[in-house]
């Protein structure tokens, strides 16, 4: 497949994010994606799919809104909430188009990232970038988990990411579309990174912006989420270690992986 698509100097891409109770920031955010999109002379064609985890608030009903403004605009729902792995293979799954941005709904990541990146896969220096940010806008307790993982991930992978668990991510489509990603909650993008890594395939980091959290929240979720994330870096590490000894057979970079059906 050839690198771009689009008009000529430019390239198609498919965003794709997961959006769970997301009402209070949903419009807003989808809105900058839009306007940015439609205005970059180097970006050709392009879509946003979002998929709705079964919010329990207004989250479907804007998106629906937005959606008569902005044809691009895909809508992938559950009936329940199945968690952030589960929205974002569920995203990635519609997207059609040669680069697939990922990044989250709440605002945090501004697609305007999405510059710094341009420039290197116009030039065709590798197929999966990945932001690494530069202050993360976090609470402590956050940012010492994230840092925690990915200096185990590291470790596990052998690899020296600054950036392990960023969701910003921009990825060939025909490879992200054929990873087999199994990670339920909000540890979707520690297991992305791992499974290219897996594949042989490094990463090109870039620095990115990250901006607090507009509103909404995690609360006590956060130390569940840290949990999953432990023995979610512990299985990925373990089975990489299994896969370098020739017990597991290591993923192929060309193989497809089945859709999983809704």
């Amino acid at each position: 497949m050839p690198a771009y698509g689009g008009a000529s100097g430019a390239i198609a891409i498919s965003v794709a994010a997961p959006a769970y109770n997301e009402a209070a920031n949903i419009a807003e955010v989808v809105t900058e994606w839009q306007t940015y999109l439609r205005r970059n002379a180097r970006v050709g064609e392009w879509e946003i799919v979002v998929c709705d985890d079964g919010s329990t608030d207004a989250t479907a009903d804007i998106l629906e809104e937005l959606r008569v403004g902005c044809p691009e605009l895909v809508i992938v729902r559950f009936d329940r909430n199945r968690g952030a792995g589960a929205a974002i293979r569920a995203a990635i799954g519609h997207t059609r188009l040669e680069w697939v941005l990922l990044l989250d709904s709440d605002g945090q990541f501004p697609i305007a990232n999405l510059d710094r990146f341009l420039g290197p896969v116009l030039a065709g220096e590798g197929k999966a970038f990945s932001g690494a940010r530069v202050r993360k806008a976090d609470g402590a307790a956050y940012r010492w988990g994230s840092a925690a993982s990915g200096a185990v991930s590291n470790l596990l992978h052998r690899t020296r990411y600054r950036d392990f668990n960023s969701i910003f991510k921009l990825v060939h489509g025909p490879l992200l579309r054929a990873l087999p990603l199994e990670a339920g909650g909000m540890n979707c993008s520690t297991e992305i990174t791992a499974r290219v890594a897996e594949l042989g395939r490094a990463w090109v980091e870039i620095p990115i912006e990250h901006r607090p959290r507009a509103g909404g929240g995690r609360g006590w979720r956060y130390w569940r989420g840290a949990r999953d994330r432990a023995l979610l870096v512990g299985y990925l590490g373990y089975r990489h270690w299994l896969q370098r000894r020739g017990v597991l057979r290591a993923p192929s970079a060309g193989e497809r992986i089945g859709r999983e059906v809704r």
